[in-house]
């Protein structure tokens, strides 16, 4: 508790970076509500200074790196990924600051995910101390210590929810090792996994885990997980080769059974409650984006009380790309509650054809729905706007995480 208020606390001059500031004391100001939209205004109306993020960031690293080059080995070989992670999280924050309790949600859940990066409240405040820097920087002669303070607040919100959230879970392992019980290569670039977790991994059907690979040790992607919670506990992930040297290429291409795995805590809010049964719905995956599919379609089999109806759209771009079919076919004949549509982008091949979002939309409408959307970005994103635009109220529309600033 005493290091959030320390966090919280009003943050100097700006000018003394993050060391200084961060042990000043303010007890009192802390308990005062965040006002987000104050900041919002403040570091939206300099924007111009610090932006495109790429420079910004790059000082940032530099300059943590140089006066701390310890912290390195907590960061991937490639930072490719890792610098346009921060600049998403940059984005997500200015945008969406004048909500201070949707932020540190969103910050309470980055924080528990974190434990297994194994960072400490102290490169925390390393962090703070080199985007001081970075800012002063990029922006050169024009930037001012009230635009400093507005980001150094904004940063120790969002910082106080991380340690909030690591300090909650506390009584669950940091992260999971998991031991490779098979590696199916559907194709050159997919491989459907099973992994044995070592101990019991708490997820729920629809929920995605970062996975870590020894071949990348410090390296993390979310996937899926493609099976409801099962008696032996076994997972099941579809991992689509994106580049090379990454962790898709080590899963897809580098990885045996007997391997072990290493698993973030779960996370995603594509998942059913009870209140759902409620509601007809309406599930769309794109591409991958059926694992978690997969395992909602299995819960729903397992535990369906009221025979509501369900329309799943499968999307792939080109008939190349169809992987796992005997899943939906064996759903389809088993559940007489389940229409199937496999819809083709490109090419002659089995079901309709056109743009995933035209066809969904051409079926009817889903207004009284509850949709699930799973897919990459670029598919799914173009849909989630589309069933919202026609009708279908935004929190009925639950979907993977879309493309930054989306």
């Amino acid at each position: 508790m005493r290091l959030r208020r320390r966090l919280l606390s009003p943050a100097g001059t700006g000018r003394q970076g993050a060391e200084g500031a961060g042990e000043t004391t303010g007890t009192a100001a802390a308990q005062q509500p965040y006002d987000g939209a104050a900041d919002q205004r403040v570091i939206t109306d300099h924007l111009e200074l610090v932006t495109p993020f790429e420079d910004l960031i790059a000082h940032l690293y530099d300059a943590m790196f140089a006066h701390r080059p310890y912290l390195r080995r907590l960061f991937p070989e490639s930072m490719e990924f890792q610098r346009k992670h921060l600049e998403a999280i940059f984005w997500y924050l200015i945008e969406n600051l004048h909500d201070p309790d949707a932020v540190a949600a969103t910050f309470t859940r980055l924080g528990r995910d974190h434990r297994k990066l194994g960072v400490r409240p102290a490169h925390y405040r390393a962090f703070e101390a080199a985007l001081c820097e970075a800012l002063r920087r990029t922006a050169g002669p024009r930037w001012s210590e009230g635009m400093e303070r507005a980001w150094v607040r904004m940063l120790r919100f969002a910082v106080a929810a991380m340690v909030e959230g690591a300090e909650a879970a506390l009584g669950e392992p940091a992260a999971w090792q998991a031991t490779v019980t098979d590696h199916d290569l559907r194709r050159a670039d997919l491989a459907v996994l099973r992994v044995r977790p070592h101990e019991p991994y708490p997820y729920r059907a629809g929920q995605f885990a970062s996975v870590a690979s020894p071949a990348l040790p410090q390296a993390w992607r979310q996937y899926s997980v493609a099976c409801a919670p099962r008696p032996d506990g076994e997972l099941e992930f579809h991992v689509k080769l994106t580049g090379r040297g990454g962790v898709s290429e080590a899963l897809v291409a580098r990885t045996r059974v007997g391997d072990v795995l290493r698993l973030g805590p779960p996370g995603g809010t594509m998942t059913l409650d009870n209140e759902d049964a409620a509601h007809d719905l309406l599930l769309v995956a794109a591409d991958t984006g059926w694992a978690a599919v997969k395992a909602l379609l299995q819960e729903l089999a397992a535990h369906r009380v009221a025979q509501r109806g369900v329309h799943l759209f499968l999307g792939v771009r080109h008939p190349s790309a169809l992987y796992d079919t005997e899943a939906p076919a064996e759903l389809r004949r088993r559940y007489p509650w389940l229409r199937v549509t496999q819809v083709i982008g490109e090419g002659p091949g089995p079901g309709e054809y056109g743009a995933l979002a035209d066809v969904v939309a051409g079926h009817g409408d889903w207004s009284r729905h509850l949709a699930f959307v799973s897919g990459p970005p670029d598919m799914a994103g173009p849909l989630v706007a589309r069933l919202t635009a026609e009708g279908v109220p935004a929190p009925r529309v639950r979907h993977d995480p879309l493309p930054d600033r989306a």
